[in-house]
């Protein structure tokens, strides 16, 4: 049997604040660590009411909770999901946490506390909470910058392209078109790099949530072989796309834009012979595959290469096509996605860059090579007629004087209104030609709609966006319409249009 000296020593050892009191709350025990925790000898306290450890506001309603923890005795914590407080010799009030216990002895019940100082505890989720309210308005100014970024900076690219692809269509002078030619490319490098970094900063940021679903890749692929079969073409590669009956589970817009990464780095970087995108079925995913026969990896630099702005075979400060920021934006993208980019190279014989994606709704049905070329436009111009709505004057003027050049008669319209006035007046539309962003909340959706619901489901439609919102997303599917991104390259729009207006 233990005496009570020994209890007390072992009570008074204990790193917590204990006390003992009974049933009428008064106190019985208090060890040393009382003391050093209230301030209070415990000589001072021992037969006083337990009360005398709370703050004033909060002893009448203890009183209370006191009587009910009597008639339900058990071991639990004090106050369980409230803050509790208690208050020291000098009046101040601390946060704490109370462990009870019920003892008894002689059919007398009491009830012994262990009490915690959590003042620590409290200013570290304090400093946590705040911190990461200071985390939430960054990354809520953070997206309101890129908003802006988006649509500032890249008007200002876009009218440049647009003006510069109209002045090389009316200037002969050899040495003039040669000095618009340059220009060209630096406005093209300007946009490149524009929208890479905002690529990355969205990424970083967490301004791009996730819109997962089940869709078939074909579309996609669809969209990529049309986006990739001039470029390739023009450089002499052969450039093949399977047909597939797959079904996945991923966001669409962000699987786009990491192939698209891809393809882009493909072409790039293969001088003769061919890129692939390839697909086929692997158990509970398909894999999805970039092949080119270009210039290689070695293997020490692959873990290399998703580095911002590191080129293979590129010394610092030298001349360099790219800006070494694609992988960078697939690597991120992959992250977000919970995707493994594979990559698999050889020196001098290509690379084949690898996803797998998680299967949804049915199997993918066995790949085919099927090369498809870009259609020959073959259009007209002059033939067709386009609305065009766009609310910023400069790019609206920009773009007026590039269709119109190029032969298309264009109706001009600066806002939603304004464009649906258009179309009561003049039934004869062939293409629409819009603006995401329009005044007051409108989108071009609205007018693409609005016309069709005029001319029919069929009318061609290209919708001008730097939007990575759901609601465009979902518009992708859409057969008989055509996302391009800002800032407008001159040629991309025109070959958009011919392909779209093409008999």
């Amino acid at each position: 049997m233990l005496s009570s000296e020994l209890v007390g020593s072992v009570l008074d050892s204990a790193p917590d604040a204990m006390i003992i009191i009974d049933s009428a709350g008064i106190i019985l025990f208090a060890n040393r660590q009382v003391s050093a925790l209230f301030g209070h000898e415990s000589a001072d306290i021992v037969g006083r009411h337990v009360e005398i450890l709370l703050p004033e506001r909060v002893r009448q309603r203890h009183i209370g909770h006191r009587h009910g923890y009597n008639s339900n005795v058990r071991v639990r914590p004090m106050g369980a999901g409230l803050e509790l407080f208690g208050m020291r010799k000098d009046g101040t009030e601390f946060p704490v946490e109370i462990s009870l216990s019920p003892i008894g002895k002689d059919g007398q019940v009491g009830v012994a506390a262990a009490i915690r100082d959590v003042t620590a505890r409290k200013q570290t989720e304090q400093a946590l909470m705040e911190a990461r309210r200071e985390a939430e308005q960054a990354n809520r100014a953070k997206s309101r910058f890129l908003a802006t970024a988006s649509h500032d900076l890249r008007q200002p690219l876009q009218t440049l392209g647009l003006l510069n692809g109209a002045l090389r269509r009316m200037v002969v002078d050899e040495e003039c078109r040669e000095v618009l030619a340059q220009q060209e490319q630096a406005v093209d490098a300007m946009s490149r790099l524009l929208n890479a970094l905002l690529d990355i900063s969205k990424l970083e940021s967490g301004a791009i949530s996730l819109a997962l679903t089940h869709f078939p890749l074909a579309p996609l692929f669809d969209q990529l072989r049309r986006d990739f079969a001039s470029v390739a073409a023009n450089k002499g590669l052969r450039f093949s796309v399977d047909v597939t009956a797959a079904r996945v589970r991923s966001d669409p817009a962000l699987v786009i834009q990491l192939l698209r990464n891809l393809l882009s780095n493909a072409v790039k970087y293969t001088e003769a012979g061919s890129v692939e995108l390839r697909c086929k079925a692997q158990g509970a995913f398909v894999r999805v595959e970039v092949r080119d026969t270009g210039i290689g990896i070695a293997s020490d630099q692959v873990p290399l290469i998703f580095e911002e702005f590191y080129q293979i075979g590129v010394t610092p400060n030298s001349s360099r096509e790219g800006f070494g920021l694609g992988l960078s934006i697939v690597q991120r993208i992959a992250r977000l996605l919970d995707l493994q980019v594979e990559v698999e190279s050889t020196p001098g014989a290509g690379s084949t860059f690898a996803i797998a994606l998680p299967v949804a709704g049915q199997e993918v049905a066995p790949a085919a090579d099927a090369t498809r070329q870009a259609p020959d436009p073959g259009c007209v111009p002059g033939a067709h007629r386009i609305l065009l709505v766009e609310d910023e004057p400069g790019v609206r003027n920009a773009m007026r004087r590039l269709l119109k050049i190029e032969g298309y008669a264009v109706i001009a319209a600066a806002t939603a209104d304004e464009a649906l006035s258009e179309m009561e007046a003049d039934a004869d539309i062939d293409l629409v030609v819009s603006d995401y962003h329009l005044e007051a909340g409108r989108t071009g959706t609205e007018v693409i709609s609005a016309a069709r619901a005029r001319h029919g489901d069929s009318l061609k439609a290209i919708l001008v966006t730097g939007d990575t919102s759901s609601a465009v997303r979902e518009l992708q599917a859409d057969a008989n319409l055509r996302i391009i991104s800002k800032p407008i390259n001159s040629e991309a729009l025109l070959r958009l249009v011919k392909e779209l207006l093409a008999p």
